[in-house]
């Protein structure tokens, strides 16, 4: 166990943590973070710095209970299909079971998603023997709607190899759109109803701009990198995701899970630490918003820890933007 968590301070300091899913199960606040570990290879824009393996399960009752380590639910070496690289996950609840939907590398070097099953949300999860067909890319990130339709939303530039995606096939030398030519966006497609396969073809999410145009791929302040998440408030869906190399983590609104979607504005500014990723959820009738930064390793190797804070909305259903660093 850890101590009592508190806002904007790492949930946990025995082990490195990113990328944190949270979904509220049982009536306890689960995490589903990716896991980073030491290592003595380069540092790049392909991230082969994030040499993650494996996945521990955070939870807690509350923000005033301590954060319970549940230990490693799933390990790279029991996933026949994957060799490396396990990086951010996310779970979901349907059917008396729990999914973990996770990215790791084939024995090609092609990033594909994944998924495990467990009775519990704590885990362990026993993987399926193959990967999701019709998968690519990394971040998975599952939404269920109020009609129990699931949807998988995924997707990430750079060493997430989304640009090479781009024909429908893996191109390995394949380059992203021109400064002026529409950004790339996610990908969301349709989970079956057991949850272990698409019942559609990957489609990617348009992003737009207050006119109705498309974000551009030059324009590295609002356009879509990578971590993306589907939440939805007040009958809107709201899609979430960093900009990757301007650090930020900011929104888009939309009447529809598949898109469009029309950019809003800034969740998050820029935080210690190169890369930002997150999750939101509603928890006893307040919101939060569950990120990292490199604060605990003060950058070293950029290994990160999650975080939590508030988050809040305008009475127009606008996100107020959150302080990650406020004086105390």
């Amino acid at each position: 166990m850890s101590e009592l968590p508190k806002q904007h301070q790492p949930l946990v300091s025995h082990i490195y943590t990113a990328d944190p899913s949270a979904h509220v199960f049982e009536d306890r606040i689960y995490i589903y973070p990716s896991h980073d570990l030491d290592h003595d290879g380069e540092i790049n824009d392909n991230g082969d710095q994030y040499r993650m393996e494996d996945y521990h399960v955070l939870s807690m009752a509350d923000f005033n209970s301590p954060v319970v380590d549940h230990g490693q639910v799933l390990h790279v070496k029991d996933v026949p299909w994957a060799s490396s690289q396990m990086w951010a996950p996310d779970a979901a609840f349907k059917n008396g079971k729990y999914y973990l939907f996770f990215p790791a590398r084939d024995h090609e070097g092609i990033f594909r998603i994944g998924v495990a099953t467990s009775a519990s949300p704590a885990g362990p999860f026993e993987p399926e023997a193959n990967y999701i067909e019709g998968s690519f890319s990394i971040d998975p990130a599952v939404f269920v709607d109020e009609d129990d339709q699931a949807y998988m939303v995924f997707g990430g530039l750079w060493g997430g190899q989304l640009e090479k995606w781009q024909t429908g096939k893996f191109v390995e030398d394949a380059e992203g759109p021109a400064p002026d030519a529409p950004a790339l966006g996610p990908r969301i497609a349709k989970l079956s109803d057991d949850m272990l396969s698409l019942t559609t073809e990957a489609h990617e999410i348009l992003i737009v701009d207050q006119d109705g145009n498309p974000i551009p791929a030059g324009d590295e302040d609002r356009r879509y990198f990578e971590g993306p998440w589907i939440h939805k408030y007040n009958g809107k869906y709201y899609l979430s995701f960093s900009t990757g190399s301007t650090h930020k983590l900011v929104y888009a609104i939309g009447d529809n899970p598949m898109g469009p979607y029309t950019y809003q504005g800034t969740i998050l500014p820029p935080v210690i630490g190169w890369t930002t990723h997150h999750s939101i959820v509603e928890f006893q009738e307040k919101w939060y918003l569950f990120y990292h930064d490199c604060s605990l390793s003060e950058g070293v190797d950029y290994k990160r820890n999650v975080k939590y804070a508030e988050l809040t909305y305008n009475p127009d259903g606008t996100i107020r933007m959150i302080d990650p660093y406020p004086e105390s």
